[in-house]
């Protein structure tokens, strides 16, 4: 697919003193700091195209920050992005990612959702132990450290009353990652999480 610039970002890349990337941004990018990078050409998207091909075009070690919203859900290859974001990014960036947890009633609806995100799933990508229960590092030669793990349940329009409920629910079940892994085993098809959040800084 074609990638279109629509700033010139990419031929001035030396150019710039700090790159941040938001991948997936759609049309309400977060962080205005960042480049907006999009399949679709939404007005806050400074870069068009795949992702994984806008991303190659970027030099070795030159990114400091990546944010992803609702995004991750939509690869069927989250390894070839992984490492790609491993080439990409500087020592010490970080990576922020925001999926929808596999128990959330409306993950299965879009049919545009390829993979299912839980607590261990950027474990597998990581070379710490950050939970009680260990994962295989399939890809030992990323160097991506997992720092934060949090979930989080909330209701979309229009079931408001049950928003205080399930907040309560977030304080409990994030008070710590024992916690979080009793839910996740126990009781995430009873009380389904809406969404995860993960934080990785590149090692």
């Amino acid at each position: 697919m074609k990638v279109i610039d629509k700033k010139g970002l990419l031929d001035r890349i030396d150019d710039l003193e700090e790159i941040v990337l938001e991948l997936g941004c759609g049309h309400r990018k977060r962080h205005p700091e960042a480049i907006g990078i999009d399949l679709r050409d939404y007005p806050g998207v400074d870069i068009v195209g795949d992702a994984l091909d806008v991303l190659q075009r970027f030099p070795a070690n030159s990114v400091s920050a990546v944010y992803s919203y609702h995004f991750f859900e939509h690869l069927d290859n989250v390894a070839f992005y992984m490492t790609e974001l491993n080439r990409t990014m500087k020592k010490k960036a970080r990576l922020k990612v925001v999926t929808p947890h596999f128990s959330n009633p409306y993950y299965y609806s879009d049919h545009t959702h390829q993979t299912p995100f839980g607590l261990y799933s950027f474990a597998y990508f990581c070379k710490n132990v950050f939970f009680r229960r260990q994962v295989p590092n399939y890809h030992p030669e990323l160097d991506f450290e997992l720092i934060s793990v949090d979930l989080v349940f909330k209701s979309s329009p229009p079931f408001y009353l049950r928003w205080g409920i399930k907040k309560a629910f977030q304080f409990i079940f994030n008070l710590n990652r024992y916690m979080m892994e009793l839910y996740e085993e126990n009781f995430c098809y009873l009380i389904p999480c809406y969404e995860i959040r993960y934080a990785l800084v590149k090692d």
